[in-house]
C-alpha cells in the first residue's frame, strides 16, 4: 500500500508534458525558424488581427502619429524648398502652405488634414502642386491604413475565439459503464444562454508509436470517437451534456484497465466545433486530459434538477462533481485503488 502511493506521487511530482493545456491554447514552442519574421510580414493581416491588445493599441496610436509626422516633415521640407521659411519675403510671394513656418506647425496641418478638421489658419495654396500632390498622397495612403488597422480591430472583436471560452469541459474525465458498455465520459457545457446548434465532440489521442520499421514518432495522433444519446443527430447544447467513447476492441485506448491507467503515458485532446445561432459563425473550443486526470471506476453527478415552478436549473456547483459508480465491477477488488484517485482528487 505504502509503495503503491509512492509511486502515485513520484507520477504526479514528475513533469507532464502537454500539447495542449486544460483551457485549449497550444503549448508547443517553435524554435529555430529561419525567417521567421519575414514569415510573419508575408501575412502581415493575420499577424495583426493575432497580436495581443496592447500591441495592437500600440499600433493603432503608432500607425497616426507616424503618419501625422512623416507627411509633416515633406510639408515642411516643400516650404523649405519654395522659400517659404525664409525671414524677409516679397509681397507677391505666395507660400506653399499659409501660415507654416516651423516643423511643429507643418505637423499640426499634416494632422488637420489627414482628421479632416482644417482648413481655417493653416491651408494649402494653389500655387503648389507638389504640395497638393503631397496632400492628395497623404489623404488616400492614411485612409488605406486606417482601412486596415479598423477592420483588424473589428476582425479580432469578432472572433469566434470569444465565444469559445463560455464552453465548458469537465476537469475531470471518468470511465464507468454505460448502457453496458465501458466508456470513457466528459462532460460539456454551454454557460451562454445563446445557443449553439450543430455541436461535433472529436478527440484525438497524443502518444508516442513505434512503426513496423522501427521508426519512433514522438507524438502520434489516433482519432478517438465520441458518442451521446442522440440517435446519431447532432446535439442540441442548451444543457450540460455528457459524451462517452466506448473502450472496446477498435478503440485506442483497447487493454485500458485500473492498473494500467497512470503508468501509459498519452494525452486525450477534446475538440467541439459548433455554430452559434447568433451570428451563424462556427466556432472552436478544446481542452485536454492526462492520465492522471482520468479517473477508474467513477461517474459525473447530477447537474440538472427541477425546481417547483416547472423549470429546469442547471446547478454548476456539482459540474466538476464525481461519484464512486455503484457498478459491481468496479468496486470488487479495488477499493485501494479507489482511495488513491480520491487523494489525488483532494491535492
Amino acid at each position: 500500500m505504502e509503495s503503491t502511493q509512492s509511486n502515485m506521487n513520484n507520477r504526479r511530482a514528475a513533469v507532464q508534458r502537454r500539447i495542449v493545456d486544460k483551457d485549449g491554447h497550444n503549448k508547443v514552442r517553435i524554435d529555430n525558424v529561419e525567417g521567421m519574421v519575414k514569415l510573419y510580414l508575408h501575412d502581415i493581416w493575420t499577424t495583426v488581427v493575432d497580436m495581443k491588445w496592447r500591441y495592437k493599441i500600440t499600433l493603432f496610436a503608432s500607425t497616426f502619429v507616424m503618419t501625422w509626422f512623416i507627411f509633416g516633415v515633406i510639408f515642411y521640407f516643400i516650404g523649405m524648398g519654395n522659400g517659404d521659411l525664409e525671414g524677409n519675403l516679397n509681397s507677391n510671394h505666395t507660400p506653399c502652405v499659409m501660415n507654416v513656418e516651423t516643423l511643429t506647425g507643418a505637423f499640426l496641418f499634416s494632422l488637420e488634414s489627414q482628421t479632416t478638421i482644417g482648413y481655417g489658419f493653416r491651408y494649402i495654396s494653389e500655387e503648389c502642386p507638389l504640395a497638393i500632390f503631397t496632400l492628395v498622397a497623404q489623404l488616400v495612403i492614411t485612409g488605406l491604413a486606417e482601412i486596415f488597422v479598423t477592420g483588424a480591430f473589428l476582425a479580432k472583436l469578432a472572433r469566434p475565439k470569444k465565444r469559445a471560452e463560455t464552453i465548458k469541459f469537465s476537469q475531470l474525465a471518468v470511465i464507468c459503464q454505460h448502457q453496458g458498455k465501458l466508456c470513457l465520459m466528459v462532460r460539456v457545457a454551454n454557460m451562454r444562454k445563446s445557443l449553439l446548434i450543430q455541436c461535433h465532440l472529436t478527440g484525438k489521442l497524443l502518444h508516442s508509436n513505434v512503426t513496423e520499421e522501427g521508426e519512433k514518432t514522438q507524438v502520434y495522433q489516433t482519432a478517438v470517437d465520441f458518442h451521446m444519446d442522440s440517435s446519431g443527430e447532432c446535439p442540441f447544447l442548451i444543457l450540460p451534456l455528457t459524451f462517452y467513447h466506448i473502450l472496446d476492441e477498435h478503440s485506442p485506448l483497447a487493454g485500458l484497465n485500473a492498473e494500467n491507467l497512470y503508468t501509459r503515458p498519452f494525452e486525450l485532446l477534446i475538440t467541439l466545433n459548433a455554430t452559434m445561432e447568433s451570428t451563424a459563425a462556427t466556432c472552436q473550443s478544446r481542452t485536454s486530459y492526462v492520465a492522471q486526470e482520468i479517473l477508474w471506476g467513477y461517474e459525473f453527478k447530477p447537474v440538472l434538477f427541477g425546481t417547483t415552478g416547472g423549470r429546469y436549473v442547471a446547478d454548476f456547483n456539482f459540474f466538476d462533481k464525481v461519484q464512486v459508480s455503484n457498478d459491481p465491477c468496479f468496486l470488487k477488488n479495488n477499493s485501494e485503488k479507489l482511495k488513491l484517485e480520491e487523494d489525488y482528487k483532494k491535492e
